[in-house]
């Protein structure tokens, strides 16, 4: 990964919205905080925003998101800093019986 960049990982489940993709890599938007790379991320695929945010641009309650592993509900929210280099992952939870 270049510096200054950002690994973004999404499970299967949302790959579509990623062109398929599981992992994409972006520049470290102005805006280092989790809220911030998911607005960059989700300008070019909303669809995924929708997934993984409200309609007030909050977490929505079944997706965890985690920066170098940490829990970010556990470390200021969509506030999190996310540092050049770091990975981000999107998880959603999943309820079956």
């Amino acid at each position: 990964m270049s510096p200054g960049e950002v690994c973004l990982r999404v499970p299967r489940s949302l790959a579509a919205h990623l062109g398929d993709a599981t992992e994409v890599r972006l520049p470290l938007p102005a805006d280092a905080t989790v809220r911030g790379v998911l607005d960059a991320l989700t300008g070019a695929h909303p669809g995924l925003d929708r997934r993984v945010r409200t309609e007030a641009g909050e977490l929505r309650r079944h997706v965890n998101v985690y920066v170098d592993g940490e829990d970010v509900r556990r470390t200021g929210g969509l506030d999190t800093a996310v540092p050049a280099g770091a990975e981000v992952q999107v998880l959603q939870s999943i309820a079956g019986g």
